[in-house]
């Protein structure tokens, strides 16, 4: 069992009341990590430890902020087995957690390269001899709030960027990963980067909305960002909405695959079994619809069924298992009823979907229709659902019938026809011929419609990390009117 203290001002340290909360392990109900629940004064200190230490990080030069971001991203892969040791949280397989920490460790490299991209720009002035500047400068403490699903690779992402504007941070780790958000903020602690300069705020689940509200309320906080569900990310809005802070919010999706009559059915197979059920299909890309052409639908759902019915879940640690534990039972019981609302209004269940616990068998639908809960609503979970159309405008009407808009793929053989396809899709990512769950450190990752607003990711995020300012140095003398 792993002990989580809270860490601020580069000191760990337990709850100020001496509280605890215990995180177990889905599958077997062990406790894994036993964890301190900040009070309000808890979050107020790790702000003020953030903004103490904000100068100093600020007014370094970007040279020394990539060295010690650098440093940090060698040590966090140094480290991998302790977070590959913590996967029990969630109940996620190691190969999930070591590739989290891969990609992390990228973005921390990423964030590094980015210290000295932080550019302004003169601008021409209408007075005579004023020469005039737009400049970006860090903003001050970063509120970082994260979730479990990723765990290493999206708390990684709330910091690294925030870090290389300039900016010292606060993250508020997932109740359902504390132990792998702690870690992150202690690797970032020992590779030097200063005290303060990260902090991690850790709360049992009842606290949580009192300890965000808090934090977003603290006047020294100037940014937020947030990943996670939809509703949630709603509340978080307009708490930053109503203490004026800018947010930046990567929600929910139910990304839609487009097989159009052309594709390559055996590639197209592939990319959407590892879309919709690598781990689990807890991810916010997770392919959830496969919206294909009429004339390739049936010879399409024969060799995914064939391919799903391979992909066992079982217990992580087990030789026979493909698939890991869903984070918990409740999400097993939850995502049954949907399966089960479908197949009562006459959808059809090809294979898998049974549920012992919290391991669930991947499922694929045939058949559903808009009266069913699966045809809109996110089941976060390995379920994929068939929809059929006749030629790409149908398609492309399927794949734009839903709130979400995160991210979206397109399988064909004339990349022309897909790419002007993929123009009109309404989500912030699509990929031709590949799959829904793909991140990569340097690119632009958000969504649109109730996915979110803003963008992660190298240069897209210093536009979210800095304040554009206008500076002006008047040159020889200026006419006024009075």
């Amino acid at each position: 069992m792993l002990d989580v203290p809270l860490l601020i001002g580069g000191k760990s340290c337990p709850a100020r009341d001496g509280r605890t909360f215990e995180r177990c392990n889905p599958v077997t109900g062990e406790v894994v990590s036993r964890v301190a629940a900040a009070t309000l004064e808890d979050a107020d200190a790790a702000v003020a430890a953030a903004q103490a230490a904000f100068p100093v990080w600020a007014a370094l030069a970007p040279n020394e902020r990539r060295t010690r971001l650098l440093a940090a991203a060698e040590l966090m892969q140094a480290r991998a087995s302790e977070f590959i040791e913590a996967a029990g949280e969630t109940g996620a397989m190691a190969n999930w957690y070591g590739f989290n920490v891969k990609l992390a460790a990228g973005m921390l490299r990423e964030a590094a390269s980015m210290t000295t991209q932080i550019n302004g720009e003169v601008i021409p002035s209408d007075v005579p001899g004023s020469f005039a500047m737009a400049l970006r400068q860090p903003c001050g403490v970063i509120l970082g709030i994260a979730p479990w699903n990723a765990p290493v690779i999206l708390a990684t992402r709330a910091l690294a960027m925030p870090l290389a504007c300039g900016n010292t941070v606060v993250l508020k780790a997932s109740e359902l990963s504390p132990a792998v958000h702690r870690l992150i903020g202690q690797v970032l602690q020992d590779a030097g980067l200063g005290d303060g300069v990260v902090n991690v705020i850790s709360n049992a689940p009842a606290d949580a909305p009192a300890i965000v509200e808090r934090l977003i309320a603290n006047p020294a906080v100037r940014r937020v960002n947030f990943t996670g569900s939809t509703h949630v990310g709603r509340i978080v809005a307009e708490l930053a909405a109503r203490h004026l802070k800018p947010a930046l919010l990567e929600l929910g999706g139910k990304a839609p695959f487009l097989v159009l009559d052309d594709a390559d059915l055996d590639a197209a197979v592939d990319a959407a079994a590892f879309g919709a059920y690598f781990n689990q299909g807890q991810i916010c890309m997770s392919t959830e619809r496969l919206i294909v052409d009429n004339k390739v639908a049936d010879a399409f759902i024969d060799k995914l069924a064939t391919k799903v019915a391979s992909l066992r879940a079982g217990h992580p640690q087990a030789d026979h298992s493909v698939l890991g534990s869903l984070v918990d039972a409740s999400a097993g019981v939850r995502i049954k009823a949907l399966i089960d609302d479908a197949v009562g209004k006459g959808a059809r269940l090809v294979v898998g979907g049974q549920v012992e616990g919290s391991i669930m068998q991947p499922a694929l639908l045939d058949g559903v229709t808009p009266s069913m809960r699966l045809y809109r609503e996110e089941s976060f979970g390995p379920v994929a659902v068939l929809l059929r159309g006749d030629g790409d405008e149908a398609l492309l009407s399927l794949a734009n019938d839903s709130e979400f808009g995160l991210s979206a793929a397109i399988f064909s053989r004339d990349t022309g026809r897909a790419l002007a396809l993929a123009q009109r899709v309404e989500s912030g990512i699509c990929h031709i011929n590949g799959p829904t769950v793909h991140d990569e450190a340097q690119m632009p990752f958000g969504g649109v419609k109730s996915s979110g607003y803003g963008s992660f990711g190298g240069k897209a995020s210093i536009e979210q990390f800095t304040q554009l300012r206008w500076i002006t140095l008047q040159n020889g003398p200026r006419h006024f009117p009075i």
